[in-house]
């Protein structure tokens, strides 16, 4: 096997072995699941440790080369519509097919389920368009972020109420394994071609922009839909007992999402070809490097979709339910935490940000602290989402402080630590978290009586927001350490000129 494929297999090994840990500690002590759902999230567990693996080398390999040679591109252009019509172009195709979207848009009712991924794509194309631009002006990101958040806020009070929730995790679970490591790489291409003073502040803060465009374009979507008769479906658990009963689930739904991701890939092999007949980018090593890569990601989000999706519904949803139903329904909230500073490492799209961080910043700026940062910030999450489980506490006395809190913290941290924060919270918010914690928060919702649309609904916004204050601290942390290296190495030369002084002196007498 491929070395690095094996270290990319370990290193998922490594991020999601505390998950079926925590699942099977809650089995034996608190919440029984049957031996057949125990089964079919181990094979789950599995698929996902292998997917992933195959999934960060092909991501490497192929998605970034692509991302970084088509920003690099742009730079040299200086016809402005033509990066205007490919941005919007390209935002609306890879989100169209974004298997995370096609999960949320079965759940949302009284909205077909084409019209709300159309304009879920619209808006992250359009948002594209405006982060391309922001880059090619050299314009703040803090400036362009505190704009929309506060258009964003004023269209929401204008939203049906059971519709806020989900605008706002769209928001989250558009940002997926697909799109995220391509608009990275877009970024960090077209902010390295144009070099200059800044260039490593605006690698950052594409992600962030294409965030805020789907949850605004849904939020308008619901005014104009104004979806009253909107009503939750339940989860339907499938009863499996035996290993062939688990082998037939995933046999069946294995085709499926095979054919969404193949949905999500094409469009951008089209692209790429496109690309590549028109600027001659790539030589034919390099071509069959892309093409090995991308058949990596193919094999690595197949396995890895099926197995949380088939795998991790069910157990999240039966952990959640049980837990809420039982006397110690408060123990919801530590557990939460728990959960939430572990499962976020278990995200794709993070191991690609968190890579990226590392090198665009030298070293500076490590993976670890980055996982660090990012956990803790998930674990607040989960905490709050709990909370507002237990206490059906309005979404917006959560949100509105906390964007508050994180578009202040933007006047006070290094730029590019801004741009790293809200590109952390769309890549935090993946797959794991709408597969394992937003089913865990709706059967926890349904045993306490609550209203799942308004309050177990919400937690990808949740857990896309959290990761905004923390990095941002963490980037204060690291401005307030290097002022301090920088001025006991100033002292240090200061102290060796008196000393050079004080010789001289000397040897004349």
């Amino acid at each position: 096997m491929n070395r690095k494929l094996k270290e990319k297999i370990w290193e998922s090994l490594s991020s999601v072995t505390p998950i079926p840990v925590i699942v099977f500690i809650l089995s034996l002590h608190w919440v029984p699941i049957p031996i057949g759902t125990t089964i079919m999230f181990l094979a789950g567990s599995g698929l996902l440790v292998v997917g992933m693996g195959f999934f960060s080398l092909g991501a490497d390999i192929a998605m970034m080369p692509i991302g970084e040679a088509v920003g690099s591109q742009f730079s040299k252009t200086d016809k402005t519509w033509l990066v205007v019509s490919i941005s919007l172009v390209m935002g609306f195709i890879i989100t169209a097919a974004e298997p995370d979207l096609q999960v949320l848009a079965r759940q949302v009712p009284a909205i077909p389920d084409i019209v709300l991924i159309g304009t879920v794509a619209l808006g992250v194309g359009l948002f594209l368009v405006v982060a391309m631009l922001r880059t090619i002006f050299k314009i703040g990101l803090n400036h362009i972020l505190i704009v929309f958040y506060l258009i964003l806020f004023t269209v929401s009070a204008f939203a049906p109420r059971d519709f806020v929730a989900v605008a706002f995790d769209s928001g989250g679970v558009t940002t997926g394994p697909i799109t995220v490591p391509f608009i990275i790489a877009l970024g960090i291409g077209l902010s390295a071609a144009r070099g200059g003073f800044g260039s490593q502040e605006n690698s950052f803060g594409l992600v962030a922009i294409c965030s805020i465009g789907p949850i605004l374009a849904v939020l308008i979507l619901g005014i104009g839909y104004n979806p009253t008769d909107s009503t939750y479906t339940p989860v339907e658990l499938v009863n499996v007992i035996t290993t062939e009963d688990v082998a037939e689930q995933y046999a069946r739904e294995l085709p499926h999402y095979l054919k969404e991701v193949l949905m999500a890939l094409i469009p951008i092999c089209v692209f790429f070809v496109i690309f590549q007949i028109a600027t001659r980018k790539f030589q034919k090593k390099q071509l069959l490097t892309v093409g090995i890569g991308l058949l990596y990601t193919l094999i690595g989000l197949v396995l890895f979709l099926t197995g949380v999706n088939v795998g991790f519904i069910p157990v999240g949803h039966l952990i959640g339910s049980g837990i809420a139903a039982s006397e110690y329904k408060w123990a919801l909230i530590p557990l939460g935490m728990v959960m939430g500073y572990f499962i976020v490492v278990a995200e794709p799209a993070v191991h690609i940000l968190n890579k990226q961080v590392e090198q665009i910043s030298g070293g500076t700026v490590s993976q670890r602290a980055m996982k660090l940062s990012l956990s803790l910030g998930i674990a607040v999450s989960l905490a709050l989402a709990m909370l507002r489980i237990l206490t059906g506490i309005s979404i917006f006395w959560l949100l509105i402080p906390g964007y508050i809190i994180a578009l202040a913290l933007t006047f006070f941290t290094p730029r590019i630590f801004t741009g790293i924060a809200f590109d952390s919270g769309g890549v935090a918010s993946g797959p794991m978290t709408s597969t394992f914690l937003l089913p865990f928060a709706m059967g926890a919702c349904e045993s306490v009586g609550g209203n799942v649309l308004t309050d177990a609904f919400g937690i990808v916004a949740m857990v896309a927001m959290t990761p905004l204050i923390t990095i941002q601290l963490l980037g204060m942390i690291y401005a307030h350490q290097t002022k301090t290296v920088e001025e006991i190495e100033v002292a240090g030369l200061a102290g060796a000129d008196d000393i050079i002084d004080y010789e001289e002196e000397s040897s004349n007498e």
